[in-house]
């Protein structure tokens, strides 16, 4: 068994498909078919179900792939420790929420690219559950996600803390109205966001029965869409300031308990350190509400 027949195998498990994993990894579909069968047989089972759309992982295959990723990432350490000294440089991989993206990260993002240059940042947005997936996985090296987390593999401490606000169509004056709706529908993004969990929470506690919920994959879209009263959302209340202030929606704040989420930002507690996130994270804690703590 080769290190670089694992990478190959987690290139194909993560595309479902020899051709599309031979292109990023810049080689022919042929050495990446070889190089699997020869992975199997050295491992005595079988990693993938050939079919015609491509191929899918087997379960023998799924339970090792989370080793394969730690072990790829631990090599990968041991390259960037060896050679992390002076300045950061090199690349930083992290997650975040879409809403922190839009309401948090920017003069962040400014500040670190303008203090290190020699570093290649990268941040990608997704669900809470999906960031969470990613960092165990080691696909990205930490992520900003809302609160509370518990994980016996990461570490994680509070950057932000935000106010969410239930926002609706300017024609709801009061939350109890929205009893009144027959098959209310919540607009929220897909499925994982912890905020549409807390909105499903929220409703349940007033009674309000509700309908399938829309799912969207922009922050402006689901805006537009309560803006047009096809149904309701929780966000931070920062985020929504614009469109509330132009008269387009309504913001119903709510009680301090249910409203107050903490964002984290979270990393495996066995990865290496590297430079580039410390000092990224250097810069992200002066712009925590309070203290901010490790656990």
């Amino acid at each position: 068994m080769d290190v670089s027949d694992l990478v190959i195998f987690e290139a194909v498990s993560r595309h479902g498909s020899m051709n599309r994993a031979a292109s990023e990894l810049n080689t022919v579909q042929s050495n990446v078919t070889a190089r699997i069968r020869a992975l199997e047989e050295d491992l005595g089972v079988n990693l993938f179900q050939r079919h015609p759309r491509g191929v899918s992982t087997t379960p023998s295959g799924q339970r090792i792939l989370p080793l394969v990723a730690r072990l790829t990432k631990l090599l990968a350490d041991v390259r960037i420790a060896a050679r992390d000294d002076g300045a950061p440089h090199g690349s930083l991989h992290v997650g975040s929420l879409e809403t922190t993206t839009a309401l948090r990260l920017s003069p962040l993002l400014t500040q670190f690219a303008k203090t290190y240059p020699d570093v290649r940042l990268i941040v990608s947005t997704g669900t809470t559950r999906k960031l969470l997936d990613d960092v165990i996985n080691c696909r990205i090296e930490g992520a900003f996600v809302a609160g509370p987390v518990t994980h016996p593999d990461l570490c994680q401490e509070t950057v932000f803390t935000e106010e969410l606000v239930l926002v609706t169509s300017r024609q709801i004056r009061r939350m109890d109205e929205l009893k009144d709706i027959a098959d209310l529908k919540t607009i929220v993004f897909q499925a994982g966001c912890s905020y549409r969990q807390r909105l499903d929470s929220l409703l349940t506690g007033m009674g309000v029965i509700t309908a399938r919920p829309l799912e969207f994959g922009s922050l402006e879209a689901i805006i537009s869409c309560v803006s047009a009263g096809i149904g309701v959302t929780l966000l931070p209340k920062g985020i929504v300031g614009p469109a509330w202030q132009d008269g387009r929606i309504a913001v119903h704040e709510l009680p301090q308990d249910e409203g107050q989420v903490e964002t984290l930002f979270v990393r495996r507690r066995d990865a290496f350190v590297s430079s580039a996130v410390t000092a990224f994270l250097q810069l992200a804690r002066p712009r925590a509400s309070g203290a901010p703590h490790a656990s």
